[in-house]
């Protein structure tokens, strides 16, 4: 028979955080308020959010980077398959990216709503603006390509990429590490041409120009 079980306490806190991640109070790449802010807020002890954190952390949600707080890697819980994706080379979710990431341009250009095409072209703008910090310039082209896939209308696609998210983020920090190159006119020029074909409603150009951005990103 059945009985009735207590729900620990840090679960409670994990699933009210991821709640609000969801809902958008803090978006891909934010920092999240300290132990002593959010732990009012959830009714609980500064122990208790640590645990909480610890368990978004290993879902993939959040990550904490020393010295500079817990931040905002997914939108939700990456699933079963985590632990593979987490696993994989670049170049291999490279090509899982032009997998979704193509179809999505040219879907994106034949179904984006103007409001879907300023959230794109704000985000590539908020792209071009961080070209400094390797963290904050990978988060800001998640969010453009997540802009251009949310203009898809397809809502698995979207899943698909938000699955991608941690693995992806981790590989292009990797990635950019590794060539020592940050934002270069030729990577935001790709970036606007992208837009500008999903603006222009040209599905087959959008699709292209994306296939050919991401081939650029594989490792020799």
């Amino acid at each position: 028979m059945a009985q009735v079980t207590r729900v620990p306490l840090a679960e409670q806190a994990a699933d009210l955080l991821l709640d609000r991640i969801r809902a958008g109070e803090w978006p891909l790449g934010s920092k999240l308020p300290g132990e002593n802010t959010l732990g009012p807020q959830l009714g609980v002890g500064r122990s208790t959010v640590r645990e909480a954190i610890r368990r978004l952390a290993g879902q993939g949600v959040l990550s904490t980077r020393q010295g500079a707080g817990v931040f905002v890697d997914a939108l939700d819980i990456v699933e079963d398959w985590s632990v593979a994706l987490r696993m994989a080379d670049i170049n291999s979710v490279i090509e899982a990216r032009i997998a979704v990431e193509v179809e999505a341009a040219a879907l994106a250009a034949e179904r984006r709503s103007p409001v879907e095409l300023r959230a794109i072209r704000h985000a590539a703008a908020e792209r071009d603006s961080q070209r400094t910090e390797i963290d904050a310039h990978v988060d800001a082209d998640i969010a453009f390509h997540r802009a251009v896939v949310t203009a898809s209308h397809n809502p698995l696609i979207v899943d698909l990429f938000d699955s991608f998210t941690p693995r992806s983020r981790q590989a292009m920090i990797e990635l950019l590490r590794l060539r020592g190159t940050l934002g270069s006119d030729v990577d935001q020029h790709a970036h606007t041409a992208i837009l500008e074909a999903i603006a222009d409603r040209d599905g087959q150009t959008a699709s292209a120009l994306a296939r050919t951005h991401l081939l650029t990103l594989k490792m020799e």
